[in-house]
């Protein structure tokens, strides 16, 4: 009998403003591949912020964290490579 190890759903974390265009189309990505993650808006949550800039060394959005991998900006192929995702 053989039995499929089903690859665990990454941890993703989106740190992003309401206002961000590239904010915008890197969730309708995640959205369009059904990838969940966690949205973090840094424009209210100033904790989330200060997190945001101590991983990432960066004030701009979007910043994706991926199982504890850092990517600053929407990197489309960085984001698919890490998830997975062929287009």
């Amino acid at each position: 009998m053989f039995m499929s190890i089903s690859k665990a759903q990454p941890k993703i974390r989106v740190f992003s403003t309401p206002t961000c265009p590239y904010c915008v189309t890197l969730k309708a990505f995640l959205d369009e591949h059904n990838i969940e993650y966690e949205d973090i808006d840094v424009a209210t949550d100033e904790k989330a912020q200060k997190e945001m800039i101590q991983k990432s060394g960066q004030m701009g959005v979007p910043v994706v964290e991926i199982d504890g991998q850092i990517i600053i900006g929407f990197d489309r192929g960085k984001i698919s490579k890490l998830l997975g995702i062929t287009e």
